[in-house]
């Protein structure tokens, strides 16, 4: 019996044949409709639906298949060569589950540093996705900077999840009222931290 992620390739590859507009779509057309998915799988996560939940990572799953059929068909890499590279990628960044090594204290740590050594990356800005909203791409900068061991120095005064939300909302609201944009001001003030960083980088290195 045909499985129902083969029975997704084979409806995919006949849309890319049989459908005008599958046919004409590219990576880049389909970036907006991927974002927008990603979204609506972040919506229903926090709805707590598991039937909407299903239904949207279906619709983030199909973005997966699409993308790796339009590589296919241009003879680039296909749908296995994307499954192969997540597990090898998974396994190899595991020891402590396929090695019989020991976990690591800090694992997400961990993860970095195998990260690290991987893609030969020298700095903790590297491979951060610039096209991340300024806070998500804040929260990953800061991240970074502490799984690397940059000396830097960050604020550490505990915060609850609800003390975040009002003091931002507040932010946003000040900003406003100011004439401030504040999605600008957050990535001006980010770039400021991100040649901070490269800085402290340099002289650690040195």
């Amino acid at each position: 019996m045909t499985s129902e992620l083969e029975r997704l390739r084979g409806v995919m590859a006949e849309l890319r044949v049989r459908c005008p507009w599958d046919a004409q779509q590219t990576h880049a057309s389909l970036l907006t409709h991927l974002v927008e998915e990603t979204c609506e799988v972040v919506d229903a996560v926090e709805l707590g639906d598991d039937e909407e939940l299903a239904e949207e990572l279906g619709d983030l799953l199909l973005q997966v298949y699409f993308h790796a059929r339009i590589a296919e068909d241009d003879g680039r890499f296909t749908l296995d060569d994307v499954a192969r590279g997540i597990s090898d990628k998974l396994v190899r960044r595991h020891p402590h589950v396929f090695a019989d090594e020991d976990a690591p204290v800090d694992i997400r740590r961990g993860w970095e540093a195998a990260k690290r050594v991987e893609k030969g990356r020298t700095s903790a800005l590297e491979g951060i996705a610039h096209s991340m909203s300024a806070v998500a791409r804040a929260q990953k900068v800061i991240s970074r900077t502490r799984s690397h061991s940059v000396p830097i120095e960050l604020p550490l005064e505990p915060i609850t999840a609800e003390e975040v939300g009002e003091q931002a909302l507040e932010l946003v609201a000040r900003a406003q009222s100011s004439g401030v944009d504040a999605d600008a001001a957050i990535r001006h003030a980010l770039c400021a931290l991100e040649a901070s960083i490269v800085t402290a980088e340099e002289h650690s290195h040195a």
